[in-house]
């Protein structure tokens, strides 16, 4: 077998294209393959699909493609305009081997979307040996292209939540299958306009709004307008993360405003925001001392611990139960930020307590936060929302891409 002949099966060419000729660099560390088609050749319109039009001019091309060991590769071709005597135009044809217009080939287009998945771009442009704009034309091509064949006539079950996604306070708002556990939606802001977008772009995919029956968020007035006003079938239960982080806010203050008086609080933040199984022997053994000096930040602990408990219930009627004892003495324990955190709890009480019956939690988007959090603390940054945006939908969005691999 010749090597044009080996390139040619490696390439998967298909008559009437050849390879024309192989050009090795071992000082550029540089493949090149020239691809012609055979004389009398005709193809197909680019427009309207006619077979059989014949060729109005050439037009020479250069695609990047997969390296051949250590040498980069390029494929050069004369691309064909084809002069169409049903619809009249006269177009460059669509090659088998790459996008039109596109400066990879598709097997390149492959291991971009592939290794953007799992590593930072500019790392992708590193080992790709390109510049990382060119990997971004790439993903900003086949995303939204995958997501425009998105069906969500299914989902029913959504959780939304809030992300800062860099400095002066710019956020992004998420919107999760909460059964398939794949980002729906993601757009720019955190208002209830944000509710209004999610809609829109639902019954673009052939989602419908009235078959949306339960949505968790946390307990932004915004979301929580949105929901009622574009979701009115639609129940909310209010994340528990949320609320537990409402809870180890709650105990934080109070332990700031104590260290003053008692230096043994100092250092000993994390500790109190802990679960109890995940403290190490000697934070166990520090705050077992902790606890025992009667302070009011051990007393602020306890009611976080009692209401960890309250999650455990699958019965809505007996969590609401054990919620009115809690609230109760919440509201006389004297801690003024343990008693403002259960009149946040009273304002949103049947979200809450709807957890009992739907168990549904927002903890799937702790996968995002990795994401966002790693892109805004290096120097592989994402530039632009569009671009974070972009991320989300290819590693959280579950998207299916048309492509040889």
């Amino acid at each position: 077998m010749s090597q044009e002949d080996l390139f040619k099966h490696a390439l998967n060419l298909q008559n009437p294209w050849q390879i024309k000729s192989i050009e090795f660099s071992n000082e550029e560390k540089r493949l090149d393959i020239h691809i012609d088609f055979e004389v009398g050749s005709r193809f197909e319109c680019a427009v309207c699909k006619t077979s059989n039009c014949t060729i109005h001019d050439t037009k020479d091309r250069v695609w990047r493609h997969l390296n051949f060991f250590q040498f980069k590769t390029y494929i050069h071709a004369r691309v064909p305009r084809t002069e169409c005597k049903k619809c009249g135009s006269i177009r460059l044809i669509n090659v088998p081997w790459a996008r039109r217009s596109a400066g990879f080939t598709l097997l390149m287009d492959s291991l971009i979307l592939i290794l953007a998945q799992n590593m930072p771009i500019q790392s992708v442009a590193e080992i790709i040996g390109e510049h990382d704009t060119r990997i971004w034309r790439v993903l900003s091509h086949y995303i939204p292209e995958s997501r425009s064949g998105e069906d969500h006539s299914q989902v029913k079950v959504v959780g939304v939540d809030e992300t800062s996604c860099a400095k002066f306070h710019k956020y992004i708002s998420l919107f999760v299958d909460l059964d398939r556990n794949k980002v729906l939606y993601v757009c720019e802001g955190k208002g209830s306009n944000v509710i209004t977008s999610f809609k829109e772009d639902l019954e673009k995919h052939n989602g419908a709004a009235d078959k949306i029956e339960m949505f968790c968020s946390d307990m932004s007035p915004a979301f929580i307008s949105g929901i009622s006003e574009q979701f009115p079938k639609s129940s909310i239960t209010f994340d528990k993360f949320h609320v537990m982080k409402m809870i180890n806010d709650a105990i934080d203050q109070v332990r700031r405003e104590e260290q003053h008086r008692n230096a043994e609080l100092k250092n000993s933040r994390y500790m109190w925001l802990k679960n109890p199984c995940d403290l190490s022997s000697i934070e166990k053994k520090t705050l077992g001392s902790l606890k025992d000096m009667n302070l009011m930040t051990a007393k602020a602990y306890n009611f976080k611990l009692s209401l960890k408990d309250f999650w455990t219930f699958n019965d809505a009627l007996l969590a609401e139960d054990y919620l009115k004892k809690w609230y109760y003495w919440a509201t006389h324990s004297k801690i003024d930020p343990i008693i403002d955190a259960a009149k946040t709890i009273k304002a949103h009480w049947s979200g809450i307590v709807n957890y009992a019956e739907t168990k549904i939690t927002n903890g799937v988007l702790e996968g995002l936060n990795s994401i966002v959090q790693s892109a805004k603390s290096s120097a592989r940054g994402f530039r632009t929302t569009r671009n974070l945006i972009l991320i989300i939908y290819l590693r959280l969005g579950k998207l299916q891409f048309n492509l040889p691999i």
